[in-house]
């Protein structure tokens, strides 16, 4: 029989900051500088930042996550995809789920395209790799994007509200999207979900306070939280912006007061 699941390993206080760094497989090293390219600098931000959560590929967990980071949960991503444009994506797993188990996952991770003609094969994939996780007593975060030759608009609320539910029904327990803007369609995203909670993509560096206050509003709509890799990691500052984004998540401050924590005041 399954086993019961609990998502509670990858919330705070009930909430969810997640800090995610598969950009190197999925984007290229253009991504990095000499500084973040280490992936201790990434691990030790994760520990000392008290991120609720590290979403990585099985490579790196298996080289970083040894002792010294056991304290940050672990999300191992089962599947990736290189970033050369492609009109009808497919990530393929590459990992197992219980190769991830034994490297110490707290939950594992699995992007979906749907809207691209190869998302049948996607759904089933990860509707087996789900009742794999489930077996182990894993949860499955789905990282969920409207993306393909059949979709109009990948913003649209339409288009991530469908994903959303798509993802919930496959059996997600925790979803991650993307933010248009629209707040009041994000809670009709959110219902889509159902159940499985709900983080925002952090997406890629931009303007801290317009950034803060996209977090404020989808905080503000219900959301769990947000699954933040570049706007942290390649923050000159990144600890202060961490306990910025803190102070949204889990203290429902404004974006101006967190912008003032930011800089100091």
């Amino acid at each position: 029989m399954p086993r019961n699941i609990k998502i509670d390993g990858l919330l705070t206080k009930g909430k969810a900051m997640i800090l995610a760094c598969d950009q190197g497989f999925e984007h290229g090293p253009g991504d990095f500088n000499a500084t973040n390219i280490d992936m201790e600098y990434v691990m030790d931000l994760a520990l000392e930042g008290h991120y609720s959560a590290i979403a990585i590929q099985a490579g790196m967990a298996k080289a970083y996550y040894g002792l010294h980071y056991k304290d940050v949960p672990l999300i191992v991503k089962l599947n990736a995809k290189a970033g050369l444009p492609d009109p009808d994506p497919w990530s393929r797993q590459h990992t197992s789920v219980a190769y991830a188990a034994k490297l110490g996952a707290a939950a594992v991770g699995y992007t979906l395209y749907h809207g691209s003609r190869n998302e049948n094969p996607q759904f089933v994939e990860l509707g087996r790799i789900v009742e794999e996780a489930h077996e182990y007593g894993l949860p499955v975060v789905v990282w969920n994007y409207p993306r393909g030759s059949l979709v109009k608009d990948e913003l649209g609320t339409d288009e991530i509200a469908y994903g959303a539910r798509i993802a919930q029904e496959l059996g997600a327990d925790m979803i991650k999207l993307k933010y248009n803007g629209d707040k009041e369609g994000f809670k009709w995203i959110l219902k889509c979900a159902g159940r499985a909670k709900v983080v925002i993509s952090g997406g890629k560096r931009e303007d801290e306070r317009h950034f803060l206050q996209k977090l404020w509003e989808v905080m503000d709509a219900g959301a769990a939280g947000i699954a933040v890799g570049r706007n942290a990691w390649q923050h000159p500052k990144p600890f202060a912006f961490t306990r910025a984004m803190k102070d949204v998540i889990f203290e429902g401050k404004s974006a101006d007061e967190a912008m003032k924590r930011l800089q100091g005041q």
